[in-house]
């Protein structure tokens, strides 16, 4: 049943459909021109056409009162359908392979136009496995009532080959001058474009031609901006009775403005966290500091473009603006290189922008190392103002400053660790450092430092090991447990547990690492010594050769001069291993002096006390005593306060209580 609202559906649809109609007006001498030189329009068949009759022709009695017919033609809106479908299904085959390279299949297509009283063909050929032009269509199109002739052979050749972008004359019609299109030329006032308007050709008129159009706006005055690409366009596909561009002015170009660029992510909020080769992501390590070190480029200055000209379709100038400079904004700790634009670190730390300025800092200030800022790793100095929690590491290329205290973690720097509240490493916690390490108190850890270990409290059951001292101070300074060595001293006031319940061991007088590089170097010299030999050996037997024959065997000399150079390279190894052992061999000499474990209260039963390799193991509590070495055995003496090292030259940029 047909209601009202099924009706307003239906009618929407057709309206849809009508929107979708191109539409072409055409004048000629009989219906079928019309219908034909409209197909070549809307690039279609003949048979997919529909028209409409606007004025009707008129043949004329004798050839005069001659009219023209013109009708407006469209395509087919069902035709017209089908063909935006499968355009919409080839765009979307498209998108879905749009990554896979294939060839378009498309057919070839024509142009018949008329120029002078000249028929012209314009042949495009087919791509792909697409239909070339037929001839037979071809040659259909061009016979009219008012051609004279057609070169069919000729067509047909074109047909094959095609045209290579240009129109060729095959055929000669009867041209009718006052039929001619009309055409009129345009310039805007401020000289920026050139429209051409042209009228179509009545019945026996030519259409215009390329070369028309060129001379038409060449004879205007205009030089440049022709645009070659929309002349062809129109001279396909004429545009009647609307302005259509064929020239505009060359619009000048503006300089790109100076500007910086980063080496490093500006935007803080883009940095990511730190995956593994597996993919996983480990929290602990979120990557939020940029490290840089000194000398690495940190950005660079893209210099200011200058800008292009333009010109006005009479080849008047058009200026350009050139680009803008800046400044470089520098901030501290860095500075430019040799060529004035690249942006260098002038120091360790963390690159980032300061008030748009590029800035290095030398310091990593936090408020507790924990989930919040995962793992630290710092090219320069760290200062933690709460704990490190258990499970955190720090990694710093300067100093280590933790206000409050330091749990199961491992902290590693290249200069001072200082630990207000003391280290609780719970049997794995770490801290080490080529310098010094001063903390409140150390309770189950291991530290390991190059310089000195300062306590101000006590040390319990810690492997502590300092390459000059290790001093214990304040009230209480005590070692309880554990196993402690210093190259030069170990001070504290008690040493050791009443009743003996807990190890402890203390090691002064050697320095563990020339030790080991002794025994190394020893190892590898003596290796030397055996090569050295049987190369001394094999030399002695050539020369011996070469005395007896006069000569050798290219071979043989040429062996004999490679073991000889040899023997000059281990003599070189030997003498400078010769130096670093008498080197270290003084150093070990002059620790025989220094090696001194002071205790100015009680060092209680079952310590054990190591100076160099001699032994003393505590029996029984001792009140206020030094042990050091003397005549191969460790001595026991007073304890004298003078002996003992007061000041220690404090970590640096800080100050110590």
């Amino acid at each position: 049943m047909v209601n009202l609202d099924r009706l307003r559906l239906d009618m929407e649809k057709r309206l849809a459909k009508d929107r979708e109609i191109h539409t072409v007006e055409v004048m000629a001498d009989t219906l079928d021109e019309c219908l034909a030189d409209a197909a070549v329009q809307l690039e279609t068949k003949v048979s997919n056409l529909e028209y409409e009759v606007i004025e009707k022709g008129f043949s004329g009695i004798m050839g005069l009162a001659k009219k023209p017919w013109k009708v407006s033609v469209y395509e087919n809106p069902d035709v017209a359908e089908l063909k935006k479908k499968q355009t919409e299904e080839q765009m979307f085959a498209a998108d879905e392979f749009a990554q896979e390279e294939k060839i378009v299949d498309k057919d070839g297509y024509y142009y018949v136009h008329r120029f002078a009283s000249g028929l012209f063909l314009k042949v495009v050929n087919p791509v792909g496995s697409g239909k070339k032009v037929s001839a037979k269509e071809v040659i259909s199109s061009l016979k009219r009532a008012d051609t004279i002739s057609v070169e069919e052979d000729t067509v047909k050749k074109l047909c094959d080959t095609g045209t290579d972008g240009e129109y060729k004359e095959v055929g000669v019609y009867e041209h009718v001058a006052a039929g001619d299109a009309i055409m009129s030329v345009d310039i805007s006032k401020d000289e920026m474009l050139v429209t051409i308007t042209v009228s179509p050709p009545a019945a026996g008129g030519s259409e215009i031609s390329e070369e028309q159009i060129r001379r038409s706006i060449t004879t205007q005055g205009v030089v440049a901006g022709v645009e070659d690409d929309k002349i062809k366009a129109f001279i396909d596909n004429p545009v009647y009775n609307m302005p259509y561009e064929v020239a505009a002015a060359v619009q000048p170009v503006d300089g790109r403005d100076a500007y910086i660029a980063y080496n490093f992510e500006t935007d803080r909020s883009n940095l990511k966290l730190k995956e593994s080769e597996t993919g996983q992501v480990n929290f602990k390590e979120l990557n939020l500091i940029q490290n840089v070190v000194a000398g690495q480029p940190l950005a660079q200055k893209m210099l200011p473009q200058r800008g292009k000209g333009g010109k006005t379709v009479f080849g008047r100038y058009l200026e350009a603006k050139n680009g803008k400079d800046m400044a470089i904004p520098l901030g501290q700790n860095v500075k430019l290189d040799s060529d004035g634009r690249t942006v260098i670190a002038e120091k360790n730390g963390q690159v980032m922008l300061v008030n748009g300025k590029i800035t290095v800092e030398e310091v990593y200030e936090v408020q507790g190392v924990n989930l919040k800022t995962g793992n630290i790793t710092f090219m320069g100095t760290v200062i933690c103002r709460g704990n490190v929690e258990d499970g955190f590491d720090i990694k710093a290329d300067g100093n280590i400053e933790v206000y409050g205290s330091v749990g199961n973690c491992h902290l590693e720097a290249e200069g001072d660790i200082v630990i207000s509240q003391g280290i609780m490493g719970r049997d794995e916690g770490t801290v080490t450092t080529p310098k010094s390490v001063w903390a409140r108190f150390i309770q189950n850890a291991k530290v390991k430092a190059g310089d000195y270990i300062v306590v101000n409290d006590n040390i319990m059951n810690s492997e502590v090991s300092a390459m000059k001292k290790i001093l214990v101070r304040g009230k209480r300074a005590q070692i309880i447990g554990g196993h402690l060595f210093a190259t030069e001293e170990i001070s504290a006031k008690n040493i050791g547990s009443p009743g003996g319940g807990t190890e402890t061991v203390l090691e002064v007088g050697f320095d563990p690492e020339k030790k080991q590089r002794l025994m190394e170097l020893t190892e590898m010299q003596s290796n030397l010594m055996k090569q050295l030999e049987d190369v001394d050996l094999n030399i002695a037997t050539l020369e011996n050769q070469k005395e007896i024959r006069r000569s050798l065997p290219r071979e043989k000399e040429e062996s004999l001069v490679n073991l000889r150079k040899q023997k000059e390279e281990i003599t070189e190894q030997s003498n400078d291993m010769t130096k670093e052992i008498t080197e270290i061999q003084e150093r070990l000499r002059e620790l025989r002096v220094v090696g001194k474990v002071n205790a100015s209260g009680t060092v209680y039963a079952g310590t054990k006390i190591f100076v160099r390799d001699e032994k003393d193991e505590v029996k029984t509590d001792v009140k206020a005593c030094s042990f050091y070495f003397e005549d191969g055995f460790v001595r026991r003496g007073k304890f004298d306060a003078t002996q003992v090292t007061q000041e220690v030259e404090g970590p640096s940029g800080y100050t110590t209580d």
